[in-house]
């Protein structure tokens, strides 16, 4: 006899998790996610083990998707550069108000003192700093940017999105999202290329008699 098919996947389930991590936090019970799943807390325990092995499996998810993620952002945007202030609303929208984001903070801390956690959690930054790298490459190949270190830089730009992110969150003035976009225009801005038709026709000098 074949298995019985899964109602609620295990995809479904820790996409529940997130919503109730940005509500409450890594202090949840598995009843909160059980109920935000529509699945018995034995369930969640069948499936992962514990409540450990859920959080632990909701922080390896969040590194699956990460290519296709900036993949999806790319093609929704004319151009690299765009693409990467996509990137950042995209961030924004997983911590909307500042509550949202202290519960996510929350979990961070978990992130650094707990080396199971920490691991998931470097992973997941590694492969932010790489789709965010290809973009600055993408975008200094079609002249978009000038030529830099597109390295350093993309660990600039990582670091703009999380700490504008954290400073709106104390200021309260405004959206994150269009925090975050000022602060990147402002690091960015400067690194632009001139229009191509200005670096192609370069304007002449008056000559004064």
């Amino acid at each position: 006899m074949c298995p019985r098919p899964r109602v609620t996947s295990d995809a479904d389930i820790l996409t529940a998790t997130q919503r109730v991590v940005s509500r409450l936090g890594p202090n949840l019970t598995l009843a909160d996610v059980a109920e935000e799943a529509g699945v018995s807390p034995a369930t969640l325990v069948q499936r992962f083990g514990s409540k450990r092995g859920l959080l632990l499996a909701f922080a390896a998810s969040g590194t699956e998707g990460l290519g296709s993620e900036f993949q999806r952002i790319r093609a929704a945007h004319r151009s690299p550069l765009a693409a990467i202030h996509g990137v950042a609303e995209c961030v924004a929208g997983m911590a909307a108000t500042p509550e949202m984001l202290s519960n996510s903070l929350a979990f961070l801390q978990m992130d650094l003192f707990d080396p199971e956690f920490h691991k998931h959690a470097l992973i997941h930054s590694l492969g932010m700093q790489a789709g965010i790298k290809a973009l600055l490459d993408e975008a200094v190949t079609e002249g978009e940017l000038q030529k830099c270190d597109t390295t350093r830089l993309a660990r600039a730009v990582q670091a703009v999105i999380g700490g504008s992110l954290l400073q709106w969150a104390i200021d309260r003035e405004g959206k994150s999202a269009t925090r975050i976009s000022e602060d990147l225009d402002a690091l960015l801005r400067p690194r632009h290329c001139p229009p191509r038709d200005r670096r192609r026709f370069p304007r002449r000098k008056i000559q004064r008699v």
